[in-house]
């Protein structure tokens, strides 16, 4: 009880059985990495009981549960602040299953009441405003994404010191919008400021950290520089192997990516091996209408006509 290991090598004992051998190493009592990491992600998890526990399951992306639970408390609430954050984490939770219009629902059903007791400026807004963003960005409103992202990044801007990790993440957010109407020298330059504060704040093996190498290896590969990419890409792996469950959708994300950069080195072989990664964990983490699994088995399915 109460112990904690690495996971070493995954092996296969045979090809007609389901059985694996997975090497474990014991963590020492004063693993400097895992402390670190441990003490960021509780800072994270914040508030107390039920609440907690959702962003918990958000956090590791057990969507199906997170609904479940914010549902049954959306019952209890018992004033329109608590109405507000359930809405907000239901918006989140939308927005994971790639459910876009009801996430963007959510989260306006939230702002709409903060609105009522909050100035506009108020820096509790910010994350609000910034989710829209994102669910614009994902439904392919890039304009409509920047202006949501802007009013966040502003908020943050007067609000928070200069090198705060929140400040960070509204930089990459701008950046992907850029990234994604093609702008990319602008998304670069987001990225990177994104990327200099999250490597002063946050220890060398966090999840934003992966996230912040990803997106950069995306801007490169779009640029053609796929062996750049590919540096990027493999950081990023590197941590979300070491820091995330498994079966998490960031690493099918990650694998994805470096199965589209190797089939854009012509490696078909490689190619075909990350993107089947990839779909593995999608259709047991996402529903099977997701767009993610939609795109996995259309890059596959290229790969294989090559």
């Amino acid at each position: 009880m109460h112990t904690v290991f690495r996971i070493g090598e995954v092996r296969k004992l045979d090809n007609k059985s389901p059985i694996h051998q997975v090497d474990l190493k014991l963590t020492s009592d004063d693993d400097q990495q895992l402390r670190q990491l441990t003490d960021r992600i509780r800072e994270e998890v914040d508030g107390t009981g039920w609440y907690r526990l959702g962003q918990l399951l958000l956090k590791i992306g057990q969507f199906d549960k997170a609904e479940e639970l914010y549902t049954a408390l959306l019952e209890q609430a018992l004033d329109d602040s608590d109405k507000a954050h359930i809405y907000y984490m239901l918006g989140m939770m939308k927005n994971g299953k790639g459910q876009y219009t009801e996430a963007a629902s959510f989260y306006e059903m939230s702002l709409e009441i903060n609105r009522k007791s909050l100035p506009e400026d108020d820096p509790t807004l910010a994350p609000t405003y910034g989710n829209i963003g994102q669910v614009y960005n994902n439904m392919g409103d890039y304009s409509k994404a920047l202006e949501f992202y802007e009013k966040s990044h502003q908020i943050y801007e007067n609000a928070l010191p200069p090198n705060h990790p929140n400040l960070a993440t509204s930089y990459n957010n701008i950046g992907v919008v850029y990234k994604n109407m093609g702008d990319y020298s602008k998304a670069l330059e987001f990225y990177e400021k994104a990327h200099q504060i999250y490597e002063n704040a946050l220890p060398p093996n966090h999840p934003s950290l992966a996230t912040s190498y990803n997106n950069i290896g995306l801007v490169y590969d779009n640029m053609g520089d796929y062996s750049k990419a590919l540096e990027f890409y493999e950081k990023s792996h590197k941590i979300y192997e070491k820091t995330l469950p498994l079966n998490h959708p960031h690493l099918a994300i990650s694998y994805g990516n470096i199965g589209q950069v190797y089939d854009n080195m012509g490696n078909y072989s490689k190619a075909l091996l990350f993107l089947e990664k990839a779909l593995t964990i999608q259709q047991k983490t996402l529903p099977p209408s997701h767009p993610h699994i939609k795109e996995t088995i259309r890059r596959i399915n290229n790969v294989k006509k090559v």
